[in-house]
């Protein structure tokens, strides 16, 4: 913590430009975005939707950029989208549909978005509450499945110069059956960080997210603080997703011509088994991405990654400050140190074929060796990842109907280490996709917004999961120690004890005010295995009240 501290407070002296804060990461709110650029055929060079969370700004100038060149928000549901758009980030595209005829209590609301609002040169501030109360019945439990989240969320800029933002949230639950085995087997809420029992069946957790804005130049920001990252275009990330915990993190992005550059350096809980009032162990993680947009239709990212931990026996409790370099080669490290910590490199793509339809991908290069690949004999330290992708918008000539499917190959051991302090794990919960590794997977997505209000979402989830009997680690848990395995050769995707979900996920979610939404949720999933612990079935339906907060999920 005090090495990032010294940095931060190194570099905030040299704030001279105008800034602006992320618009959260919410999967409905971000597809609108993606939407719109695979609709203009060309690929953005103001977004690169490959890094999420988006600034504020830099989005309504892209809207603004598309609306401008006309042929976008051609049906009432994308003009409707627009106008929501640009209302939730005013402060930017001062647009006047945000104002209210009727303000509550003749000082609330006043605009459409916030509960409360200061706009002046010198100081701008949105506050706004957060709610989320949901029920439900799940054939595995005799109780009622609920959420129930109250919070608040402020965002603001001080003279332009410097942003803030803050989410805090009181939450209880009890969970879907499936996912309460899961705190069971692995002592963690998914998505959360530190969590108590809540009467007898149910979880409380406490949400903290929060980070500060500064720009360095017209092309350079960077942010400070406590939240999370996705990097991809896909349903799934498989080198940074958004499904653990909230972490720590200083953000560094370089945006100008047609290329972007990010380097992060983030803090983690390399446990969260810790008892006795004792600190959480820590580890660090540095990520490098760097993407290039190719004439008019093609990105093409490279990236790498580390994690490392100043705890462990092999870095004898000292930092590596050789990760700081925004700019090195992370491998050349290793070497020339002699470290064993654990580096990823991989590739993504995003190829705008046609003003309808995106396609996209990710490697991952956890470990491999050239000669044992070609050699075909399931050497087990032939570690990677694939993902593969396709977007197609407004299919079948329909307006906003929006089809995605998507495949998601990862090898065994993939993103383990010798510890948990090198695993690609935070919390104890996985860094990219939240099956680990050792698995098939095939989605399917549709998305319909037969109404300006209305949004339906139809998911459906084929994976094919290797799981552990008691004392094995056939490669699917990150969390093991990979010294420890059931074989050096012949192993395979999906190895171990066979287990096969199939999910379908519907949900129909309607818009009463700007971002108050009212939702209704029948979920089916299906989960086959020798293992007793996975052999069951589920059907659930429920139904919500969401106000500016995005819908809580568990694809897994």
């Amino acid at each position: 913590m005090r090495y990032i501290n010294s940095i931060v407070l190194m570099l905030l002296t040299e704030v001279v430009f105008a800034q602006s804060t992320n618009a959260p990461l919410n999967s409905d709110y971000y597809h609108w975005l993606d939407r719109y650029e695979i609709k203009s055929g060309k690929i953005s060079s103001q977004l690169f939707t490959t890094i999420k969370p988006y600034k504020r700004e830099a989005l309504v100038r892209y809207l603004d950029t598309l609306n401008a060149h006309g042929e976008i928000f051609t049906s009432h549901s994308d003009q409707f989208n627009l106008e929501f758009l640009r209302n939730d980030s005013w402060e930017w595209s001062r647009t006047e549909t945000n104002t209210s005829k009727k303000p509550f209590m003749k000082h609330l609301y006043k605009k459409k978005s916030d509960l409360a609002y200061v706009d002046i040169p010198e100081f701008d501030i949105h506050v706004n509450p957060v709610l989320y109360l949901g029920a439900g019945k799940d054939n595995n439990r005799d109780e009622w499945i609920t959420i129930n989240t109250r919070g608040v969320e402020v965002r603001g800029m001080i003279d332009r110069k410097i942003g803030f933002y803050t989410f805090v949230g009181e939450n209880q639950a009890v969970l879907p059956q499936y996912v309460a085995d899961e705190v069971t087997r692995n002592r963690v809420v998914p998505h959360e960080g530190y969590w108590k029992a809540f009467k007898t069946t149910g979880v409380d957790f406490f949400e903290a997210r929060a980070y500060i804005d500064f720009s360095l130049t017209k092309h350079i920001y960077m942010q400070f603080g406590n939240d999370r990252t996705f990097i991809g275009n896909g349903y799934r990330s498989l080198i940074f997703s958004d499904y653990s915990a909230p972490n720590l993190f200083l953000r560094t992005n370089v945006k100008v011509w047609k290329l972007n550059y990010l380097f992060q350096l983030n803090r983690m809980a390399a446990d969260a088994r810790v008892g006795g009032g004792r600190r959480y162990p820590e580890k660090f993680m540095a990520f490098h991405h760097a993407s290039v947009n190719i004439g008019k239709k093609l990105n093409v990212g490279l990236f790498e990654s580390v994690v490392f931990s100043p705890k462990d026996s092999v870095n004898n409790n000292s930092f590596d400050f050789s990760y700081l370099n925004p700019v090195i080669f992370y491998r050349a490290i290793e070497q020339q140190f002699g470290s064993s910590d654990n580096a990823i490199l991989g590739a993504d793509i995003k190829w705008n074929a046609f003003k309808k339809i995106s396609f996209y991908g990710q490697l991952v290069l956890d470990e491999f060796l050239l000669k044992e690949i070609t050699a075909g004999n399931g050497w087990w330290a032939n570690k990677y990842a694939m993902q593969g992708g396709v977007k197609y918008i407004d299919a079948f000539g329909i307006a906003n109907l929006d089809l995605q499917a998507e495949i998601n190959r990862v090898r065994p051991y993939t993103y383990s280490h010798y510890s948990q302090y090198g695993s690609y794990s935070n919390y104890r919960q996985a860094l990219a996709h939240p099956l680990g590794a050792n698995f098939n997977e095939v989605l399917a997505m549709v998305r319909c917004q037969p109404t300006p209000r209305l949004n339906v979402t139809l998911k459906t989830f084929f994976m094919k999961v290797g799981r552990d009997n008691t004392d094995e680690n056939w490669g699917g848990n990150i969390l093991l120690g990979y010294q420890v395995r059931e074989q050096e050769y012949g192993n395979k995707v999906g190895q171990g004890v066979s287990n096969t979900i199939i999910t379908v996920d519907f949900n129909a979610s309607y818009m009463l005010k700007h971002n108050l939404f009212v939702e209704a949720r029948q979920i089916l999933r299906q989960s086959k295995s020798e293992l007793a612990a996975y052999n069951y079935n589920t059907t659930l339906s429920s139904l919500a009240l969401r106000w500016n907060i995005p819908q809580r999920s568990y694809d897994f």
